[in-house]
């Protein structure tokens, strides 16, 4: 009997296989994955079809288009269920980074091995079959993508959905999308004739703005204060949140919190400004929009201003008498916190090195949920027995990914991620009643909220929605939901009022013991979307530079009636605003000078395997403009080394993705020795989220005692003629 496949011949084995990969695979996992939508099955059926064109017949072309889009496919639905939100442009560089992939895997591995078992066997068949000549399609074949795309276009522009990207979008037409609206911004300013020089204004987000009515007469009775900052939690998971802006949302995650929240004061439309813990904290702690785009953070700008950085909240209260402390579940080195935050002014900053208590977890990050807040209620309780007033800022690790969380609680939720949040959820909620039974509830101004928001399919705005629970001694004077629109920027603002302390001229916002009669602007960039609020209108920005606008009264909405899209000169306002908020410590200046040693003793690992857990220094997430040359310069000592030395490496990454930079081999540090390091590169272009790494292996402990990065300016003549494989040259010293 003849064997099955003689009786299909190879061009139709392949076409198939190209048709499998390209079309059924996106669409029918678009369907399991609960993200269909009428465009993002437009935008699969012209993207599939137009890559199975493009491959058909052109097998040196295809081999890279199927790897590609295989790990597009995948990429995508990984982050989208670990983070909530689709990769942006820049991300793309990342998803095949081996280092990227195996830190966000570990622990729950996987989150979809089907889909990755399904890609991977028919790219082989794809590869694999064909081997004979096949039949041309027909001329008109690429009439079928291009209509499939127009198709999209016209449903976009008009039928706009407030869906989520991933609904409406694959990754590389979404990639495609962005391209060719950037054009034609680009042709509308020109034609518009756009004019630079008149800078939109930003004093309504830029104020500090205490004219409301205060909710307490004179100062509060609070004597202490207590930042408790919850990594990557939405405010979709308190109950009255919900209830408050009547959230279609209903899964209960953290019922203990929510019961918390009753006794609280909470604000349900409140807005986080990023993503990034770092972006977070500076926003909280210093009264400033973090960076709304994806340049150098804030905080890492504020260890060369130190006007600035005496503005932040710790070095505020320190001023006023208070010990200022931060306490973190994980290391501190990574983003520099080990500096950033002293910088910000907290006279004690500690990490994961400070915990004694055993962990009930093993967890990359640092310390797992339950035993950090138990070992941070001792801290709570060394702290009480000083006279001094103190503030305290707290930051758990336990539900960023990869999502960890004790057998019991994996077996009691259907993800490893909810298990994380309901196994934070029970460590919180405990720990607060641990305060309540040492009576710090009595004497203390405890503040409960989230750096960040890992974002929640199918809610609207959830990777913008924030948390902010209030408990203080005077809470029969405050109210249970407070009204109107606040967020992070506002937060520096609140804590100083209540005391009823000096707030510096520069810090912006809003208190949230005071009551306004009247709207406020606020902005935020979250998951690709940069979003105005000027008090009645909602603009949304995508990644076409499109812009939406909606009435709505608030920020934080479950719905809003659409009033119509803008575009070229309106839309850029928008983001000519959020680029003179990013401002505010640089001064729009191109140099930079950064230092990232602390000279303080590390001891090192026998063995570095992790590029982010075992970095010995904090720079990471730099920006370096265009037509710029980095100079970096570092000096490693030997403090306690055996004979054997220590080996060390700097690599480094843009988008978390490695860079290959002509970077000098570190040579072996000896015993009672010591190494330097200079070296420089060319910035042809603007590089973004860039990151240094230094590992180090050996048996002892080394000093770094200088790392620094400056940045300058190229003169015109060498930005002129330099050729661009020039400008990518490392020149070693």
């Amino acid at each position: 009997m003849r064997p099955f496949s003689r009786w299909l011949p190879y061009p139709a084995v392949s076409l198939c296989a190209l048709g499998l990969l390209f079309i059924i695979l996106p669409i029918a996992s678009r369907y399991w994955l609960g993200w269909s939508s009428l465009a993002g099955y437009l935008s699969d059926l012209g993207i599939g079809s137009l890559l199975l064109l493009l491959s058909y017949r052109r097998p040196l072309l295809a081999v890279p288009l199927i790897l590609a889009w295989g790990l597009m496919l995948l990429g995508n639905a990984e982050l989208v269920a670990a983070v909530g939100r689709m990769p942006e442009p820049g991300d793309l560089k990342y998803l095949s980074d081996p280092q990227f992939v195996g830190r966000s895997t570990q622990g729950a591995g996987i989150t979809y091995p089907a889909l990755a078992i399904a890609l991977i066997g028919i790219a082989l068949a794809c590869l694999l079959s064909g081997r004979r000549r096949w039949p041309a399609l027909p001329r008109y074949s690429l009439t079928v993508p291009l209509a499939l795309l127009l198709g999209h276009a016209a449903d976009q522009r008009f039928n706009p959905s407030e869906a989520d990207q991933w609904q409406q979008f694959n990754l590389p037409h979404k990639l495609l999308a962005e391209s060719l609206n950037r054009a034609q911004l680009g042709v509308e300013d020109w034609l518009d004739g756009d004019d630079a020089s008149s800078p939109p204004d930003i004093a309504g987000l830029s104020k500090l703005d205490l004219a409301g009515t205060p909710l307490l007469a004179g100062a509060g009775k609070a004597r202490n204060v207590l930042i408790v900052t919850l990594e990557g939690i939405p405010g979709a998971y308190i109950a009255a949140n919900r209830a408050a802006i009547d959230s279609s949302y209903s899964e209960e995650l953290m019922p203990r919190l929510s019961q918390w929240a009753e006794r609280s004061m909470t604000t349900p439309d409140y807005v986080l400004h990023s993503h990034q813990t770092i972006r977070g904290l500076y926003a909280m702690l210093c009264g400033d929009y973090s960076k709304l785009d994806s340049g150098t953070p804030k905080g890492v700008e504020l260890l060369n201003n130190q006007a600035r950085s005496e503005q932040c909240l710790p070095a505020q209260m320190r001023s006023q008498g208070f010990s200022t402390h931060f306490l973190q579940g994980a290391g501190l080195r990574f983003m520099a916190k080990d500096q950033i935050m002293p910088q910000m002014g907290f006279q004690q900053t500690h990490g994961r090195e400070w915990f004694r208590n055993k962990p009930y977890l093993e967890f990359p990050w640092g310390m797992d949920d339950k035993a950090y807040f138990e070992g941070a209620l001792g801290y709570v309780k060394q702290l009480r027995k000083h006279k001094q007033p103190w503030m305290l800022t707290l930051l758990t690790v336990g539900t960023h990914q990869p999502y960890s969380a004790p057998k019991q609680y994996l077996e009691r939720y259907p993800t490893a991620k909810q298990a994380a949040i309901g196994y934070l959820d029970d460590a919180v909620a405990d720990f607060l009643e641990g305060l309540e039974k040492q009576g710090v509830l009595k004497d203390t101004l405890v503040i409960v909220t989230s750096d960040e928001s890992h974002g929640l399919e199918n809610v609207r705005l959830a990777s913008a929605w924030g948390f902010n629970l209030v408990l203080a001694p005077d809470q029969a004077a405050l109210p249970k939901v407070k009204p109107g629109v606040y967020g992070h920027v506002d937060l520096t603002a609140s804590v100083l009022d209540y005391f009823a302390l000096p707030v510096p001229d520069n810090i912006a916002g809003r208190s949230l013991f005071r009551d306004y009669s009247s709207s406020r602007e606020i902005m935020s960039y979250t998951n690709g979307m940069l979003r105005q609020h000027d008090g009645a209108v909602f603009t949304e920005c995508n990644f076409q530079q499109v812009c939406r606008r909606y009435a709505s009264k608030g920020f934080i909405a479950d719905q809003a009636e659409y009033l119509g899209r803008i575009s070229g000169k309106q839309a850029r306002l928008v983001s000519q605003r959020a680029a003179l908020l990013d401002q505010s410590i640089s001064g729009g200046q191109v140099g930079q000078r950064y230092q990232f040693a602390n000279r303080e003793r590390i001891d090192l690992k026998s063995e570095a395997r992790d590029d982010w857990a075992d970095n010995l220094i904090g720079a990471q997430y730099l920006e370096m403009p265009e037509g710029t040359r980095t100079r970096v310069t570092l000096k490693i000592e030997a403090v306690r080394l055996d004979r054997h030395g220590a080996s060390l490496r700097l690599k480094t990454k843009e988008f978390d993705r490695d860079v290959q930079l002509s970077i000098p081999e570190l040579p072996a540090l000896q015993r009672g020795k010591t190494v330097t390091l200079s070296f420089d590169f060319d910035n042809p272009k603007t590089r973004k989220a860039f990151s240094f790494h230094l590992l180090g292996e050996g048996r002892g402990a080394i000093r770094i005692s200088d790392f620094s990065v400056v940045t300058e300016p190229l003169p015109p003549e060498l930005i002129a003629v330099q050729a661009p494989e020039e400008a990518l040259e490392t020149l070693a010293h």
